[in-house]
């Protein structure tokens, strides 16, 4: 009994001093990060810019390093931490109650959902006629409303007999997402001249986000994660299957449903402002449960704080690997630098379970 409580004790120990340097990480790769750009600022330049603003509020004299360092560089920058720590813990929720590993934030179809109302906006002109609502633009909410449909239809279809179904969940996320992209098909079809910024949009970027960006996502991502730690204990349960579950005297359907709730709110919303960004979500909570196990709440925080930082550094390999101030999508980043360590990743687990 004592070696199983010493062992307890040192996997804490462990996730914690994990979970802790991550944390250090993000912080020094923030500062790091906004002395990157088109603009050579210096690091120095830039952090006592960060410092000034942060700690002193100081607004009076906005010169050109301030507005880029703090308006422009640093606004990418928190944004780009939300959404990697948002998707990499929606992947965990995911993986956890549909007990798929290959099982994503996009798999219930929200990012589907996304990308149709960005697209219908884009079709359109809305963004072109109400340029500045909301502080953000049409298109970012249109794509927020877009993924909480897509959420309320899978909820629908996945239910059964008032009962929300691991399998039915599954099957009604595949139903919602490939009907939602033959519209958006349909949508390019019609409309040639809106298919360029409808694709650049699919492919995810940040370019051009602002604070405002940041307000919006902030509220979703909040109660998202509020719900999710509300039950990150029964997804442990969850994640051994249903009858452990009402063995247990949980309500499984319940939980799931919550849990579901809870990673589309923060999936809706990441998609919403950034476009969609892949393996963000799926690699992560593999690469942390092959350093400190299953448990979920010390997986939930770590993954948090990885998948921040890659996305965080995949923005900075966007905005800088061109020359001219030219960007890539950030989605093809992330998909370049996640597909073969995914991979990897794989090849290594399947040898290992094969032993």
């Amino acid at each position: 009994m004592t070696g199983t409580v010493d062992i307890a004790q040192r996997r804490a120990r462990r996730c914690a001093l994990f979970a802790s340097f991550t944390a250090l990480a993000c912080a020094v790769s923030a500062v790091l990060a906004s002395a990157y750009g088109p603009l050579d600022i210096p690091l120095q330049k830039a952090f006592s810019t960060l410092v000034q603003h942060i700690f002193s509020g100081a607004q009076s004299v906005e010169t050109t390093n301030s507005i880029v360092v703090w308006e422009i560089r640093f606004s990418r920058i928190i944004l780009s931490l939300l959404i990697g720590s948002g998707l990499a813990i929606s992947g965990t929720v995911f993986q956890g109650i549909l007990r798929n590993p290959l099982a994503d934030p996009f798999t219930i179809g929200v990012s589907s959902g996304a990308a149709f109302g960005a697209s219908v906006a884009i079709f359109f002109g809305l963004s072109g006629a109400i340029p500045h609502l909301a502080g953000v633009g049409v298109v970012p909410l249109a794509a927020l409303i877009g993924a909480l449909l897509a959420l309320g239809a899978v909820i629908t279809l996945g239910s059964i007999g008032g009962q929300l179904k691991r399998d039915a969940l599954v099957l009604a996320g595949v139903v919602v997402a490939t009907f939602l992209a033959a519209l958006i098909s349909l949508i390019k079809s019609l409309d040639e001249d809106s298919v360029a910024s409808i694709v650049f949009w699919i492919m995810g970027s940040l370019q051009g986000r602002t604070w405002q960006h940041v307000q919006l996502i902030l509220p979703w991502y909040a109660l998202g994660i509020a719900i999710i730690w509300r039950f990150s204990r029964e997804l442990d349960i969850l994640s051994l299957g249903e009858t452990q579950a009402q063995q247990l005297g949980m309500n499984a359907s319940r939980v799931r449903l919550w849990l579901l709730i809870g990673a589309s709110m923060i999936t809706g919303a990441s998609v919403a402002v950034s476009g969609v960004i892949g393996f963000v979500g799926l690699v992560v909570p593999h690469l942390v449960r092959l350093i400190q196990g299953g448990e979920h709440r010390p997986l939930l925080v770590s993954s948090a704080f990885i998948g921040g930082l890659l996305l965080l550094w995949s923005d900075v390999l966007a905005r800088t690997i061109l020359p001219e101030g030219a960007e890539l999508p950030v989605g093809v980043v992330t998909a370049l630098l996640g597909g073969p360590f995914f991979c990897l990743l794989l090849h290594r687990t399947m040898k290992r379970s094969s032993q």
